[in-house]
């Protein structure tokens, strides 16, 4: 579709199609920059439509980004399923947790803007669709989780939900400004507080994991 032609879509699958774009340009972009570093404006350059165009399908950045989280969600979760599927054990299924969310960088990117930008200057509709599909990602994983342990579903879905909190916030520490990249390098008793994302998530799931069934009414 040509440019011109994109810009005068007005049938359903067109606007499909631009929706599929923006989200697409802004996920590219967040690949490269960094969540914080996108603006809206970034956004509708990248997809060759004006601001006022973009807000028509997205009412502000913010709702841009908390779409593709609700997507990164399901693709987490459909991964740790597929992992679960082939393996039991707590200790194995703690690391099917971690490492799936560990090689997804753009998810842990946006974990760690949610709760403090992403779920700001939105919507109710928006917050409302982007919460019922995370609570439904949580149910599916506490569940899958559940057939590969001895935990409950409640114990597994909170499980999966204290990964994404814990990845969301050490993700900005394990990956340091330029400034404190350079504090670390040339401190290596500093260094040694910078926490390396994997085995930190592995560690405190695996104590997490531990003490759940600690927990439960007699």
């Amino acid at each position: 579709m040509t440019r011109s032609a994109f810009l005068r879509a007005r049938r359903p699958e067109h606007k499909q199609q631009r929706r599929e774009a923006i989200l697409a340009a802004a996920r590219e972009l967040a690949r490269t920059s960094g969540v914080r570093n996108v603006s809206l404006g970034a956004v509708a350059e990248a997809v060759g439509l004006a601001k006022s165009n973009i807000v028509r399908y997205f009412g502000t950045r913010e709702e841009i980004y908390l779409e593709l989280l609700a997507d990164e969600w399901r693709q987490w979760a459909e991964a740790v399923a597929e992992r679960l599927r082939t393996t039991s054990g707590t200790t194995n299924a703690v690391t099917a947790l971690v490492e799936t969310i560990v090689e997804r960088p753009l998810f842990c990117d946006l974990l760690s803007h949610a709760s403090t930008s992403l779920e700001h200057n939105v919507s109710v509709p928006a917050a409302r669709a982007f919460k019922h599909a995370v609570h439904a990602r949580i149910a599916e994983m506490g569940a899958a989780m559940a057939g590969a342990t001895d935990l409950t579903e409640r114990e597994g879905g909170e499980l999966a939900a204290a990964c994404s909190g814990l990845a969301g916030m050490l993700y900005p520490a394990a990956n340091p400004p330029p400034a404190l990249a350079q504090v670390y390098a040339e401190d290596p008793e500093l260094a040694a507080a910078c926490p390396v994302l994997l085995p930190t998530l592995v560690r405190a799931l695996s104590a997490l994991a531990a003490g759940l069934p600690t927990l439960r009414e007699e």
